[in-house]
């Protein structure tokens, strides 16, 4: 099993968001804070002992991931994976919302977050990260305790898209985006296949 977590809010409240990527990199906020600490509880309520948590470089991944693994009860060391973290976002990086939209619109958003078509100069690498996903999957898919991976919202879309099954499920997902704070479930199913049964679940 898969558990993908989005870090928590990097801005405060009353702060217009924007969009960052991979060359701003916040600490989580204390709000984001207490997410992480959320979804610390939250596993370990549920006794999911992870074998194993690949983490983006980022600092708001990685401060993520300690709260996390600080509530496991068993010593874990997380794994730096470079193809979780965020993609750059050219040059909507660091602007606000309404900034992006003005230059790229609407519909470009929507097709980014319903189907992670990359709105124009955004540098993705999509093919790469696919591959990344597809091949942990295969790597890591019979070991027996969880693998735990924090990433940032537009990494983490990537993984649906890295097997047939998740790609044929799609339709019953209002958005490929998880929240911040929020985790997503990839696991194998009773047929063998792989299925997506949470996804943007926050604690």
């Amino acid at each position: 099993m898969f558990v993908i977590v989005r870090h928590g809010n990097t801005f405060s409240a009353g702060e217009a968001p924007r969009r960052i990527g991979r060359r701003t990199d916040l600490p989580l906020t204390a709000a984001g804070h207490e997410q992480a600490r959320a979804l610390a509880t939250h596993f370990a309520a549920r006794n999911w002992q992870f074998g194993k948590a690949l983490v983006s470089p980022l600092l708001r991944t990685c401060q993520t991931a300690d709260a996390i693994l600080s509530a496991q009860s068993r010593l874990i060391t997380p794994e730096p994976a470079d193809f979780l973290r965020e993609i750059d976002h050219g040059p909507d990086e660091n602007q606000t919302e309404d900034a992006v939209i003005a230059r790229i619109g609407k519909q470009a958003l929507s097709a980014w977050d319903a189907h992670a078509v990359a709105p124009p100069d955004w540098i993705v690498d999509a093919d790469n990260r696919i591959t990344a996903w597809r091949n942990l999957f295969a790597a890591m898919l019979e070991d027996p305790l969880p693998t735990l991976l924090v990433t940032s919202n537009g990494a983490a879309r990537f993984a649906l898209l890295a097997d047939p099954a998740l790609r044929s499920g799609l339709d019953h997902l209002v958005t490929l985006k998880l929240p911040t704070g929020g985790f997503g479930i990839i696991r194998k199913s009773a047929t063998g296949s792989l299925e997506v049964p949470v996804w943007g679940e926050r604690p």
